[in-house]
């Protein structure tokens, strides 16, 4: 009986905790890095201290929000890495599907990355360096994860791959954040100068024996 009530009462905690992050959502769309604790609270028909309550502070909040959007754009990533294409067009798609998603949603890549621009009178701006750091480590090991499973890169493949993935994850962010700003090209114009700084020793690797294949 308690296992049953407990399990029930989890069930609802985790269901309130998507219903703030689905408001919170609304909230950084609508504001951007301006988002304010106070304007989330007020989004949810609740008060500060119980948004506080759920997310322990500003900086739990905003490392839920990262893992939310982190995990929707992994997903999209892997869809293009695993598409049934050759080798360029994948990786000009999942380059394609990173910038796409900055460009369809700003509001939302500006929060995760830029430090709040206004914040509300009395009320500090959520500190993004300390967490959009580790949004964009997870990302490089998790392309350091797929390099190394698919493509063999010789001798120190595992550290080689590490390299790879965290280069390629901060040369998207440096070009997507410089292209989002001035839009001095069409995406798909970024699209093919990116792929081609990356085409030389990519193109040249060969599939990992025994793997899925790049």
């Amino acid at each position: 009986m308690e296992t049953t009530q407990r399990t029930d009462q989890q069930r609802s905690a985790e269901h309130r905790r998507r219903e703030l992050l689905e408001a919170a959502d609304r909230v950084v769309l609508r504001d951007g890095p301006g988002a304010s604790m106070n304007a989330i609270a007020a989004e949810a028909g609740i008060t500060k201290p119980i948004l506080y309550r759920h997310f322990g502070d500003k900086g739990g909040l905003y490392a839920a929000l990262a893992k939310r959007h982190t995990d929707a754009l992994l997903e999209a990533l892997r869809a293009a890495l695993d598409a049934p294409a050759e080798r360029r067009e994948r990786v000009e798609a999942t380059l394609d599907t990173y910038l796409a998603a900055i460009e369809a949603r700003p509001q939302v890549y500006r929060f995760l990355m830029h430090p709040s621009e206004a914040p509300s009178p009395g009320e500090q701006g959520f500190d993004v360096g300390l967490h959009s750091a580790p949004l964009l480590r997870r990302l490089g090991e998790e392309l350091a994860e797929v390099i190394e499973e698919r493509v063999d890169l010789g001798p120190q493949s595992a550290q080689l791959a590490r390299v790879w993935g965290h280069g390629i994850v901060g040369m998207m962010h440096a070009a997507g954040d410089w292209w989002l700003g001035e839009r001095p090209c069409s995406r798909a114009e970024l699209v093919s100068s990116l792929a081609d700084l990356l085409w030389g020793r990519l193109a040249a690797a060969g599939n990992r024996v025994g793997g899925p294949g790049f």
